[in-house]
């Protein structure tokens, strides 16, 4: 599922529609409502407030390296999110060139444990990225990393192919096998929202709706 082969259209418009109505907050409460995981990486955070969903496609790397990143952009797919898993936050690997590059290719977007740079241009750029450091200098182009491997971030296993999904308050990984639970379970959180937020405009207080007061 999660691509359009030209047949799926009804699956695929409503799969995108629920994406597009969904926040990370949501994703996380639905996730963690049926696997007791928040699926969050708490060190990474939004560097220019996009909200982006898509198939990880990952790399590991250390800071001196930006090299890496140029392989990355070369070898992953369209619509793909890389994800770097870097080896220390001194140098950054990743900035306005590398940003420009991904996008010309179709990439989605940049997630970085580890740091960024060039945020003058990513801040008012249309290419999201979410890191968890930024600094102004950077290091070589050596390419001496790992591509499309499972990375460990924050005690996480993530594998190429997982899904991501990201907004202004943060980031979202579900692993690929867990992802359509966790969708039909964000379909019923979304549901079950719009009915709070309608009792809410009748003036029942949201204690009352959680069952925390008593009528």
């Amino acid at each position: 599922g999660g691509k359009f082969n030209g047949k799926n259209y009804s699956e695929f418009i409503n799969l995108q529609s629920l994406l597009e109505n969904v926040s990370a907050c949501q994703i996380s409460d639905a996730y963690n409502a049926i696997y007791k995981r928040s699926g969050t990486i708490q060190s990474i955070k939004p560097v220019n407030n996009h909200k982006v969903w898509g198939s990880i496609f990952t790399a590991e790397t250390d800071c001196d390296d930006w090299g890496t990143s140029a392989l990355a952009i070369d070898n992953a797919k369209e619509g793909d999110i890389l994800f770097f898993k870097v080896n220390g936050e001194e140098k950054a690997i990743w900035g306005e060139l590398a940003s420009t590059c991904a996008q010309n290719n179709g990439i989605k977007a940049t997630v970085i444990y580890g740091s960024a740079r060039d945020l003058d241009a990513l801040l008012y750029m249309d290419y999201p990225i979410y890191a968890s450091n930024y600094v102004p200098n950077a290091g070589l182009a050596l390419g001496l990393g790992t591509l499309n491997q499972p990375i460990e971030v924050e005690g996480n296993i993530i594998n190429p192919g997982d899904f991501f999904f990201a907004d202004e308050s943060g980031i979202v990984v579900i692993p690929k096998e867990l992802f359509a639970k966790a969708m039909v379970s964000v379909l019923g959180v979304k549901l079950k929202e719009s009915a709070i937020i309608e009792k809410l405009a009748k003036g029942v207080t949201l204690a009352e709706i959680v069952g925390l007061a008593k009528k």
